[in-house]
């Protein structure tokens, strides 16, 4: 592992995303603060790992679905590396769904993308001075479950699913067949079968076609389509 060190001047940001567009508005926001900078980007986890090797920043802002790639298996991944690189997992998917398992994964952090610029430099601000972001509805809803001791009543048949039965149900939804899901997550093809029968058993559809339906229609609501 190697260790980070410690500098002058602003917070040195890397950027994690696989569009462009994202990336570039993300980079004229955070340079147009004194004290943050982004000091590079990736598109995918591979290019990410090195490129925080390289780099070494102190703070990842990482999106959750890097197209074919587990956004929380590079958080789980960079946490390994370098603990205390802190990292801000970015996203579209809901924070109900996601921020617990980010969290879980090494992540400081989680902000939905629907949220405002000034929220997002404020998240990244609290993760940098050593606190954990979470927006204050879902800290709200942690709250309360805690409180009332149901910490598995309230959850969904999804929110039951593994991470990586989530990554493979999403992958799966985006129109890819198991050999491709296989080779995206680094998996065998029988242990991508296997999820997909656990996913079923968890989520009571009897069968492959009901799964790809199931599939297609919850990443069409998750994208907001």
């Amino acid at each position: 592992m190697v260790e980070r060190k410690v500098q002058d001047g602003p917070s040195r940001v890397l950027l994690v995303d696989d569009h462009a567009v994202v990336r570039h508005g993300l980079a004229l926001l955070i340079n147009n603060e004194r004290d943050l900078t982004v000091c590079g980007e990736a598109s995918d986890a591979g290019s990410a790992l090195k490129t925080a090797e390289k780099l070494q920043p102190d703070l990842v802002v990482v999106d959750i679905a890097l197209g074919d790639t587990d956004g929380i298996e590079l958080i789980k991944q960079m946490h390994a590396r370098w603990p205390t690189t802190r990292v801000l997992a970015l996203s579209m998917h809901s924070e109900n769904l996601y921020a617990e398992r980010a969290l879980q994964a090494g992540a400081n952090g989680y902000l939905m993308k629907e949220e405002a610029p000034q929220e997002f430099l404020r998240a990244l601000r609290q993760i940098l001075s050593g606190e954990v972001f979470v927006s204050r509805q879902l800290e709200k809803r942690w709250l309360q479950r805690m409180r009332s001791g149901s910490h598995n009543l309230d959850r969904t048949p999804v929110e039951t699913l593994s991470d990586r039965e989530l990554a493979v149900l999403q992958l799966i939804g985006d129109g890819h067949p198991s050999r491709e899901i296989a080779e995206s997550l680094h998996l065998s093809i029988k242990t991508v079968q296997s999820h997909q029968e656990h996913i079923k058993q968890k989520l009571e559809l009897a069968n492959a076609t009901e799964l790809v339906r199931f599939a297609t229609l919850w990443v069409h609501r998750e994208s907001g389509g």
